[in-house]
């Protein structure tokens, strides 16, 4: 694709990289083929090529957002799809990060829409608020009908209740034999996951400790900065990631750290993006781009670094068939997608496709929140594919497709790592013993 900005222009680091990316666009439209919203709403505005196309006029020509603008581009899921799909390898996510932080430098939104993305900025990304918002919600839950239905649908989704931890809140899980641990990790505990299921977190730190890992909680960290990054609030974001940046590369350094194991791929995407987005940060250079190194999905860091041990099954132990949704974050934002399969498989259970499985579920951060209307019909494919399979579990990798997916089908719905957790020697998921 053809660029057209000024010298000046480029002096800017995020228009340097934007530029390089527009180049390598040769406006082939396979991208097309594989987005969720261009297949829904068939609108060029509502694919990644139309994106691409506002995007580079309003960074070009240095022009505000506009409603047109923004109406499309807050339509992208950021699942990514498109990004496996290109053959000329144009990272889509960099540039519509772009173009999401200059919409929010440039349009002012209309006063509901700022409130609520305000609201969800603030909520989401502290476990406190938001688990003191889901208890002031069961209050007004019986009057929902009577609010708007974009707040009406908020309140639906909230959680009705909390699970009980099992696991005391500590600095430091020891691994089982103490004074040999093979590794030290950190463990990224997430903001609402911890919240709504602390049996992911618990699961992850169980199934380390056994193996021999000593894991690391630093109650520094409270959120990943992701859901802020992709609201195009740069400023907030940006104070979350250098913070989360300073505290591990002072654990890297002080203490040693051998990985940084997120559980939730949404985060795990922005954690090994830290190194891109502070590549011309003099100060934060270096140790962004070693916490990237360090940052592993859980899935990645089992089958790189430790010997399973697998608990063989008895001659008339049930075997389940298990549905794996592989989240959009997974495989398209990490390319992690046939590692959790083949862990999953050597569990002794049957491991099934889910047809169409590169396609979104629509949860996809605040979008099944802001966007509810393409987000439910998403939803409403995806449950069609999974239940015609028919599986007696559903594993995936992300707490927001956990969410999404257990409010439309009564099929179980597990963390890969429970699972895991589970067939080394952990408990049975609580979710199966009914």
């Amino acid at each position: 694709m053809e660029t057209h900005f000024s010298e000046q222009q480029l002096k800017d680091k995020d228009n340097k990289s934007s530029e390089k990316i527009l180049r390598k666009c040769v406006h082939c439209g396979f991208c097309n083929a594989t987005c969720p919203t261009y297949q829904l709403l068939g609108d060029e505005l509502d694919g990644p090529r139309g994106r691409i196309y506002l995007i580079k006029d309003m960074l070009e020509n240095n022009k505000p957002a506009n409603e047109r603008i923004v109406k499309h581009i807050d339509r992208c899921l950021s699942c990514y799809s498109c990004m496996t799909t290109c053959p000329s390898g144009v990272n889509y996510m960099h540039l519509i990060d772009h173009g999401r932080s200059h919409i929010e430098k440039t349009y002012k939104r209309p006063f509901k829409d700022r409130v609520m993305r305000s609201f969800l900025s603030k909520v989401l990304s502290n476990s406190t608020y938001f688990k003191t918002v889901a208890i002031l919600t069961q209050l007004v839950r019986p009057f929902r009908f009577i609010f708007p239905k974009k707040l009406s649908e908020m309140i639906n989704l909230m959680p009705r209740k909390f699970p009980k931890k099992t696991l005391s809140r500590k600095r430091i899980y020891p691994a089982e034999n103490k004074k040999k641990p093979v590794a030290r990790v950190a463990l990224l505990t997430g903001c609402v996951q911890k919240v709504i299921s602390p049996q992911i977190n618990e699961a992850t730190i169980r199934l380390l400790n056994r193996h021999n890992i000593e894991v690391v909680v630093p109650k520094q960290i409270k959120c990943c900065g992701s859901l802020n990054h992709h609201l195009g609030k740069e400023t907030s974001a940006h104070s979350t990631f250098k913070r989360n940046i300073s505290t591990w590369y002072d654990e890297y350094l002080k203490n040693g750290l051998d990985a940084i194991i997120s559980n939730t791929s949404g985060c795990g995407t922005t954690l090994k993006d830290y190194g891109f987005i502070f590549r011309s940060d003099k100060d934060f250079k270096k140790k962004a781009k070693k916490i990237s190194e360090l940052t592993k999905d859980i899935t990645e860091y089992l089958n790189e670094n430790i010997k399973l041990n697998f608990i063989k099954k008895q001659k008339n132990e049930k075997t389940y068939k298990i549905a794996y949704h592989s989240a959009c974050s997974m495989q398209h934002g990490q390319k992690i997608h046939d590692v959790p399969i083949n862990l999953l498989q050597k569990t002794g259970n049957e491991v099934l496709d889910i047809p169409d499985g590169h396609l979104c579920c629509g949860s996809a951060g605040t979008y099944n929140l802001l966007q509810s209307d393409i987000a439910n019909r998403l939803l409403k494919n995806k449950i069609l594919n999974i239940e015609k399979i028919k599986p007696q579990i559903i594993s995936t990798g992300n707490i927001g497709c956990i969410t999404q997916i257990a409010q439309a089908t009564k099929i179980p719905i597990l963390h890969t790592v429970e699972i895991i957790d589970w067939y080394t020697g952990g408990p049975k998921p609580k979710i199966l013993e009914n």
